[in-house]
């Protein structure tokens, strides 16, 4: 297969050769204008090689751009890549029982926790009574148990996942509930990396 590709790559190459040299052949040129020439051809051709040679990749470069700049996760099958924002956090829109919601992921959070008006909007059950008390970086906040149908993140999708409720947080959070449930994840560079 590589040789294919190599044979295929020096074909080109000859061929790109060929036809520069046929074309500056027939000019009845000075020499200095001829060399221009031909380094303008060379840069052509070149240029042309390497946009057919990674034209798989602007896929990916795009959509790397757009998670760039949207904060938004870009899914490879099992894999999906949260960029880090410009706070340094990991920021990444998820699917809440079919709602969208943005969560802040925390790996030092024990239990994902939303919002009340969070949950509503999911359709998420809560316990009747907020009667737990959870130590957070913002101090110690009251907290209901909630269970959603469905947390989904990309391509990677949990179901009857336990949650808490905060009464007056406006801040979700995934927490390791969530991230333990995964095979694989960490950071590299700049990106999370979440592997299903």
């Amino acid at each position: 297969m590589m040789t294919n590709d190599l044979m295929l790559g020096g074909v080109y190459i000859l061929m790109a050769m060929m036809l520069v040299l046929g074309a500056l052949m027939s000019r009845r040129e000075p020499m200095a204008k001829l060399v221009t020439m031909a380094m303008a051809w060379v840069v052509i051709f070149a240029a042309g090689f390497v946009l057919f040679t990674f034209r798989d990749d602007f896929g990916y470069l795009a959509e790397r751009l757009k998670a760039e700049a949207l904060g938004s996760p870009v899914t490879e099958g099992a894999v999906t890549r949260i960029p880090m924002a410009i706070d340094g956090h990991f920021w990444v829109h998820a699917k809440l029982n079919g709602q969208n919601v943005k969560f802040l992921v925390d790996s030092g959070a024990t239990m994902t926790t939303i919002d009340r008006q969070t949950a509503k909007e999911a359709g998420v059950k809560v316990s009747p009574r907020a009667d737990e008390f959870v130590r957070t970086g913002n101090g110690i906040i009251r907290v209901a148990r909630g269970r959603a149908d469905e947390l989904s993140v990309g391509s990677i999708v949990r179901r009857n996942i336990g949650l808490q409720v905060a009464d007056n947080d406006d801040l979700n959070v995934l927490g390791m509930n969530y991230l333990s449930t995964l095979s694989r994840w960490g950071v590299e560079g700049r990106w999370l990396i979440l592997v299903a």
